[in-house]
């Protein structure tokens, strides 16, 4: 998050000796609790919302210790952040606020007091008694409280689903739910702009139902994010093929047809590009 090895808040070039580091940058960084508790400098801008009380946020972060380079928290080093709850997931009191004065997007480094920390005896052995933290957070996405949820009742749902036993003459009802409950998260996911995951719960789908239009569909969506053409293209063909008359399926062919074509116009730009000869009559590559 951000690429730097080293503590952001021990500053470069500051000569006021008789602050520490940290007593440094929080005269820069603006209060958003009232009592200089949590201080705050946006690094980039995100856009949108802000972030919606009990709302599920995708984010990365790095926790520092004051003249220490080397971050004692930190999720950067995971492929995929999970999903985490305001109010259950996220214990840090300064970190709720943090996020709630965030939008999509948006990256940006808090100082947290000990009372909005790790209190009054911090966490041995890592965190000392009444120490004051600084993290760094880029804020991925998010969703609002009603969306949040949806998806952990859908993820809940899905799990009971895996693990009953249901008899014989059930098993038909048990698909049918889970069906649903793999479209809605592919669906989700989609909107989280996590096409890989989205990809997977639409192939789980197909497993239950290989002609169902919307798991085709949601595919389709997923590879075209991922800028898998081809696929895109044979999974939205078998959608249309299911539902001819579908209107969200042709309009996702037709945006697939303009992102090819500009993808295509690009490549040959570049290769015109390769080739051409230079000022010496000579051309890019050429030994």
């Amino acid at each position: 998050m951000g690429g730097s090895a080293r503590n952001p808040g021990v500053l470069q070039g500051d000569q006021a000796s008789d602050q520490s580091p940290y007593q440094r940058l929080s005269r820069r960084m603006l209060d958003i609790s009232g009592d200089r508790g949590v201080l705050k400098d946006v690094i980039r801008e995100g856009a949108g919302e802000l972030v919606t009380p009990d709302a599920s946020v995708l984010v990365k972060y790095s926790g520092y210790l004051e003249h220490m380079d080397k971050p004692f928290d930190s999720n950067c080093f995971r492929r995929t952040p999970r999903l985490m709850k305001l109010g259950e997931d996220i214990t840090l009191w300064g970190m709720e606020l943090g996020l709630l004065s965030m939008r999509r997007g948006e990256l940006a480094r808090f100082l947290f007091k000990p009372t909005y920390a790790y209190g009054a005896l911090g966490c041995p052995p890592l965190i000392p008694p009444n120490t004051t933290v600084l993290f760094e957070i880029e804020l991925l996405d998010f969703l609002d409280s009603a969306e949040s949820d949806e998806f952990c009742a859908l993820s809940a749902a899905l799990l009971l689903l895996h693990r009953r036993s249901a008899p014989p003459e059930e098993q038909h009802l048990v698909a049918a739910a889970e069906l649903l409950v793999l479209l809605n998260l592919s669906f989700t996911y989609l909107k989280l702009e996590r096409p890989t995951t989205a990809l997977r719960y639409g192939e789980q789908a197909l497993i239950i139902d290989q002609k169902n239009a919307k798991a085709l569909f949601r595919c389709g969506q997923a590879c075209l994010l991922m800028t898998e053409y081809q696929k895109a293209r044979d999974f939205l063909v078998r959608a249309q093929k299911e539902q001819p008359f579908n209107h969200d399926i042709n309009n996702e062919l037709k945006k697939l047809a303009s992102s090819y074509k500009d993808y295509t116009d690009k490549e040959k730009e570049m290769c015109h590009r390769m080739f051409a000869p230079d000022d010496n009559g000579s051309t890019v590559g050429e030994n």
